[in-house]
């Protein structure tokens, strides 16, 4: 796997940039808010929960020394409409979108797989809250901050789209049924998305895929991991990795894949204890091995032949 190395310049950045994200109440997302905020940047971020939304606003309520300033919008990501209208708050107040971060998530509440059911039990519908939020509202997301972050764009301004996956995204996790789905879903789109919104948007697309990281969603989990010494992220840390993903420079040397000009394009970043590891290159560049030297090339063959989408004739 690839490091990703992390420059305080990159933080400086933020400055003066207008940034929309989701899922801001706690955890991750909160860390987010106030990192950027701290280094100059304009957050326009929003959340279903109301309360802790304006409590992070709150928290945040005079201008940092660097120029940062928040504005919370109470947001259902699951509602393209709630999702337009975040997006629509920034635009109205700055004129622009910088960076856009699909950082909303809920973990599993159900077991759509309960050894108990049986014919009877099995006919009542399964909920599908984390498909919703995790994948449909992902895709929403995505989709409306295409659009704003390309508006009025001039050619050389740089705009950079995060989404928010999981370790669970890549590695199976026994139990988190609809979770996984919908995070390997996400991976799915930055895969789709990465060589399409460059060419047509001018947009760069990167994943972060974030290990156990000590929130309220893993308190089940929590007293086992760290008495097995496993490394625990803490929101801050993911924060920190996210940021420099979304404007961070390639390090000097790199290989050139995944890569558009000198920053990151197309990267799934897995966060452990801090730090930030690609596995995309990875995965790009061991092909061969896994797959089979032969089959590798034919496979090869075929996505230069299907390109990035652009080109497709409709279907009538």
């Amino acid at each position: 796997m690839t490091a990703i190395p992390l420059r305080e310049e990159s933080l400086k950045e933020f400055k003066n940039k207008v940034v929309v994200i989701s899922g801001s109440a706690r955890g991750i997302g909160a860390a987010t808010v106030s990192l950027l905020h701290n280094y100059g940047a304009k957050v326009i971020h929003g959340d279903w929960d109301a309360s802790g939304g304006q409590a992070v606003d709150s928290s945040l309520s005079s201008p940092s020394p660097a120029g940062g300033g928040t504005t919370f919008v109470q947001t259902d990501v699951a509602n393209y409409d709630s999702v337009l209208n975040l997006f629509d708050v920034a635009w109205k107040k700055y004129g622009r979108v910088d960076v856009a971060i699909s950082n909303a998530g809920v973990q599993e509440v159900w077991n759509w797989f309960e050894p108990s059911l049986d014919i009877e039990s099995v006919k009542t519908k399964p909920p599908t809250k984390v498909l919703d939020v995790n994948l449909l509202g992902t895709l929403y997301f995505a989709r409306v901050a295409s659009v704003y972050l390309s508006q009025n764009a001039a050619p050389s301004q740089d705009k950079s789209l995060i989404l928010v996956s999981s370790t669970a995204g890549f590695k199976e996790t026994p139990g988190l049924f609809t979770y996984t789905a919908s995070k390997h879903g996400v991976l799915g789109l930055l895969r789709s998305l990465r060589p399409y919104l460059i060419k047509t948007h001018n947009i760069r697309v990167n994943a972060i895929c974030p290990w156990m990281t000590d929130t309220v969603m893993v308190q089940g989990v929590r007293d086992g991991w760290l008495k097995e010494g496993l490394p625990v992220n803490k929101p801050e840390d993911v924060a920190r990795v996210m940021l420099e993903v979304a404007v961070g420079t390639v390090p000097t040397g790199e290989k050139g894949m995944r890569v558009e000009g000198d920053r990151y394009n197309g990267r799934a970043v897995f966060v452990e204890g801090g730090r930030g590891w690609d596995i995309e290159v990875g995965i790009d560049e061991t092909e061969e091995i896994w797959l089979g030297m032969e089959v590798s090339r034919t496979l090869n063959r075929g996505q230069e032949v299907l390109g990035d989408g652009t080109h497709w004739v409709k279907s009538t």
